[in-house]
Formats: structure tokens, C-alpha cells, sequence
């Protein structure tokens, strides 16, 4: 699929070029406050909203490649309403108002991007609500093994040997992944 002309707008986010964040300020946050306004929500609400998106959208740019075939405006726009349903829902509050603004005259593309991004939100939050059960020394490994760093150095910034290191990682892991399958099947 061809990269839509709007992409210039993550390449802004990513390059911190203040004209352009600016322009996708003025441009899209009015959309974005009035939505949430209509349902349920606060003026604040909405710049919370559209802040956290704006960063949930630049970390699926600068880390998983993210590239616009679709226009920027319509899709960040779904990414807001999908986080601002996800507080409705998490707070109980009254259903959301139809709005006959309905996105559905963009295509396909800018509500499976926008899918994608809330899917790795999601995903992201549950893995680190799930680490956050882990023991201190579990959480210090595999912190330390993010890094990038080699495992060599890091077990002897632990004070471990490095067949330890690799055995207690590898039980992280598998404890931390079980905790995540834990989670998903109580969802369903």
C-alpha cells in the first residue's frame, strides 16, 4: 500500500518539530474535545486523551514502524475515541452518543490502523501490569536484560554467574508469560 502524504505528521511527532505538532493541535484536538465533550467527558478529559494518544501513536511510529496509508485526522481520531471508550467503560459512566460525524467514509485502512495501535496499547499495559507482580529480582533481570546489554555483563553487575542469569531470565520469563495467559483467560 502506497504511504499516505499525511505521514509528514508522524515524521513530525517522531523529529519533535514543534510547527508540526502545533498544526496537529490546531488542526484535530477540536474534534477530538467535542466528541468527548458530547459523551460524558470534560474539556480536560479530552486533552488527556488526545496527549495520550498522540504518544500511543509516536511510540507505534518510532517502535513498530508504523506508516500512514490513511489520512492522519480520521485515524488519530479513532485512536482517541477507542481510548476514551476504553474510560467510559472502565468508569461505568452513561453509554456514548451516536455521532453523525461517522468515520466510515474513509476506509478500511484508517480503522485497521487505528485498531492496530489500540491492540498494542492493550497489549503493552497488560504485559506491564503483569510484570508488575513479579519479585524484585525477577523485575531487576529482566529490566537489566532490556537493555540491550550483554548477559555476560549484566550477571556480573548482579554478582551471578552467567548460567544462573540465563536460568533465572528464562523462569522470568515463563512466570511473567503465565501471568499474561492467566489475565487473557479470564477476559474471555
Amino acid at each position: 500500500m502506497a504511504i499516505h502524504s499525511d505521514q509528514r505528521y508522524l515524521e513530525g511527532l517522531l523529529n519533535n518539530d514543534n510547527q508540526i505538532i502545533g498544526e496537529i493541535y490546531r488542526l484535530f484536538s477540536p474534534s477530538v474535545k467535542s466528541w468527548i465533550v458530547q459523551n460524558s467527558g470534560t474539556e480536560d478529559d479530552a486533552a488527556d486523551v488526545f496527549q495520550e494518544s498522540l504518544i500511543d501513536v509516536y511510540n507505534q511510529a518510532k517502535y513498530k514502524g508504523l506508516q500512514l496509508t490513511c489520512p492522519f485526522g480520521p485515524f488519530l481520531l479513532l485512536v482517541c475515541r477507542r481510548k476514551w471508550l476504553n474510560e467510559i467503560k472502565k468508569k461505568g459512566l452513561r453509554p456514548v452518543t451516536k455521532s453523525s460525524d461517522d468515520l466510515s467514509d474513509h476506509g478500511e485502512d484508517v480503522f485497521a490502523a487505528a485498531e492496530r495501535v489500540g491492540i498494542e496499547e492493550d497489549k503493552a499495559r497488560l504485559f506491564f501490569q503483569q510484570f508488575e507482580r513479579l519479585g524484585e529480582k525477577c523485575k531487576e533481570i529482566l529490566r537489566m536484560s532490556l537493555t540491550g546489554e550483554r548477559q555476560e555483563k549484566i550477571a556480573d553487575a548482579l554478582g551471578v554467574s552467567y548460567g544462573y542469569l540465563r536460568k533465572k531470565k528464562s523462569e522470568c520469563m515463563a512466570t511473567l508469560m503465565t501471568y499474561v495467559q492467566e489475565h487473557t483467560w479470564q477476559v474471555r
